[in-house]
């Protein structure tokens, strides 16, 4: 589990094939000085709300590495290339909650359809697969490649859900959200509360 309060910006400092195209890739992640000094291999870190395994450990060189499935990475955004990305540790037992509880599961690929500064905050906007629509809500949260958010409006569109954001200055000085443009591709996880709320609501009656 994870909080969506990013813990650092690093950086994809490599992508290498695992086998032919329709394999994964093995993905060399670097990381903030120290950044890696209570990591362990097998742990849990998310890459833009991604939840990715350490498969090699180099706490020396601040650089580790995971192996994303071809899966994953048809399922994801942002994690098939070079450049910067928002890593979060997995919550331990006694950690504050900062943000709201993530499970580090992309539910669908959102495009920006607006990024822009207001006054001293930024206006984000991010058109949402029509599928996530019944999800989201005016005050709820959701997280964007693997930042937990409060959503300030929701519109209904033929296309899909834009959902718009405010970003304090804050919040993007601290995370590779600052690199977000028009058209950009993101990932998205929708509140937990909210998948099972409309799971019991659409559950089938069950009889004695």
């Amino acid at each position: 589990m994870f909080t969506g309060i990013i813990t650092g910006v690093g950086r994809i400092a490599a992508v290498h094939a695992l086998g032919s195209s329709s394999h994964g890739k093995r993905l060399t992640i670097s990381c903030p000085a120290h950044y890696l000094d209570d990591v362990g291999l097998g742990d849990s870190i998310a890459l833009n709300g991604a939840c990715m395994t350490v498969t090699t450990l180099d706490a020396a060189a601040n650089r580790y590495t995971v192996d994303i499935s071809a899966e994953s990475l048809d399922k994801t955004a942002g994690l098939d290339s070079e450049g910067p990305i928002n890593l979060e540790k997995a919550l331990r037992a006694n950690d504050r909650l900062g943000g709201h509880l993530v499970s580090g599961h992309v539910d669908g690929v959102g495009t920006v359809t607006h990024f822009a500064q207001v006054g001293e905050s930024w206006d984000l906007r991010i058109l949402a697969p029509k599928e996530l629509g019944k999800f989201l809500a005016y005050k709820g949260s959701i997280v964007i490649n693997g930042v937990s958010l409060t959503v300030n409006r929701v519109v209904d569109l033929p296309e899909g859900c834009e959902v718009c954001i405010n970003l304090i200055p804050h919040t993007v000085e601290n995370t590779a959200l600052s690199v977000l443009r028009a058209d950009s591709r993101v990932n998205l996880e929708i509140d937990l509360i909210a998948r099972y709320v409309e799971r019991m609501l659409t559950a089938p009656a069950q009889t004695a």
